[in-house]
């Protein structure tokens, strides 16, 4: 930036010419062409020090040219620009470069994308998993070589938030997992991992519980079935086999109930986001919840504060089993009222059950929806849930579009609400 003493000074050196010119002429009686070739000689000197910019510019060197005044701080300041600029350029390209390095040594495909959708980089497993060839796609559009229907509408919708599931273009039996990361002034990352083993392993898992738990229901409806028996006989009226007799009955309900869950859950997740709806009465599915609830619990009352005509599209018998799952853990939890509410908020509706008892620590809170997840391992046992209640809600509400929202403060109570899409 050139200094107000440099303009002062070429502001002097403007004014002694033109003084010097006008004297001139008017001692030899032609001051208007004296000022004329003053000015005349001033402009010539500034389109001097234009062209030698200009010239500069085009083939710059390492110094600028010497010059003095205003003139020699404009050189100055352009060449300390220059070398900014080089110096940033050089750190970027330093950091380009680290990054690509380090993305080329990645097992997961990754594609760097401009603004535009064209391909800027890609390493060596976008080759591998995706069919990408770089140097040779650069510039091509990412959607004109990925020809993949799912992949065209997640990344026309720039909705990112959650990662795309899809077959390989090279190989269907390879199930990659897409994520896009926004970055800089409209660009955009695109990890391809493969998880094929993890889909894999994921569904054995779900079979082996599925399998477990479905074998299991015969050799306990066995062993209840006999229980019963011995608690009808005579031996059930022996004082000795009172309690040992009713702890096992107790265990034995237990165990089913976990079966049952067990069960469910399975269902749940291999219908994944394939549920069957039609519109539903809130406060109908209030109202039956509660009643059943009531029953239950003798002596504990459920408030419903649902408007008659809200009906939302959903499969009752499963959200039915997710508010009832929120509607029981508020009992089980708390020695007051339990309340069930609706509203509706940017197009989605809140089914809430609140309740008034101890709260949760808000370091469980991210964990409450994990299976045989417990904050009170003694309690829960005590008052005999299965740890699955919550993982039943949270899969129910995927399948719907929803989510589950938890609000809770130490000594305050506790909001559980159902996140549902509206249409």
């Amino acid at each position: 930036m050139t200094s107000p003493a440099a303009w002062r000074a070429e502001l002097r050196v403007v004014a002694l010419t033109l003084l010097a010119c006008g004297v001139t002429g008017w001692l030899i009686g032609e001051l208007a062409l004296a000022l004329a070739a003053g000015m005349l000689a001033l402009v010539s000197y500034w389109l001097r020090q234009l062209w030698r910019i200009h010239h500069w510019l085009e083939q710059p060197q390492e110094e600028p040219p010497e010059s003095r005044g205003l003139w020699g701080e404009v050189f100055d300041s352009i060449y300390h620009l220059q070398r900014n600029q080089r110096e940033e350029r050089d750190r970027l390209q330093t950091a380009v470069s680290y990054l690509q390095d380090s993305f080329a040594a990645l097992k997961d495909g990754v594609v760097m994308i401009d603004p535009r959708g064209g391909i800027e980089w890609s390493n060596a497993a976008a080759t591998d998993l995706l069919g990408l060839q770089f140097p040779r796609d650069k510039g091509q559009s990412i959607v004109n070589l990925l020809r993949l229907p799912a992949f065209l509408d997640y990344f026309e919708e720039g909705d990112f938030k959650e990662p795309l599931m899809v077959e390989a273009p090279s190989d269907p039996n390879i199930r990659l997992k897409l994520e896009v990361t926004s970055f800089g002034q409209g660009s955009r990352l695109i990890f391809a991992g493969d998880v094929t083993r993890m889909e894999q392993l994921e569904v054995m898992r779900r079979d082996f519980v599925a399998n477990v738990s479905h074998e299991l229901r015969t050799p306990l409806t066995v062993i209840t079935g006999y229980l019963y028996t011995l608690e009808e006989s005579l031996l059930g009226s022996d004082p000795r086999f009172e309690k040992p007799l009713r702890q096992m009955q107790q265990q034995a309900q237990r165990m089913e109930g976990l079966l049952k869950d067990l069960l469910l859950l399975s269902r749940l997740e291999a219908l994944d986001t394939q549920v069957e709806k039609s519109l539903v009465s809130i406060a109908g599915l209030a109202a039956e919840v509660a009643e059943e609830a009531r029953g239950a619990w003798p002596g504990r009352e459920v408030h419903c504060d649902v408007s008659a005509l809200i009906s939302v599209p959903a499969n009752y018998q499963q959200l039915y089993s997710a508010l009832l799952n929120l509607v029981i853990n508020a009992l089980k939890y708390s020695e007051q009222d339990v309340y069930v509410s609706w509203r509706e908020e940017g197009g989605r509706g809140y089914l809430c059950v609140r309740d008034e008892g101890p709260g949760i620590d808000e370091v469980h809170l991210p964990r409450l929806t994990e299976r045989f997840y417990r904050v009170d391992v003694g309690r829960s046992r005590e008052l005999g849930g299965t740890g699955l209640g919550l993982a039943i809600v949270k899969h129910v509400l995927a399948g719907h579009g929803g989510r589950l929202e938890i609000e809770s403060k130490l000594g305050e109570g506790s909001i559980f609400c159902c996140v549902l899409p509206l249409s």
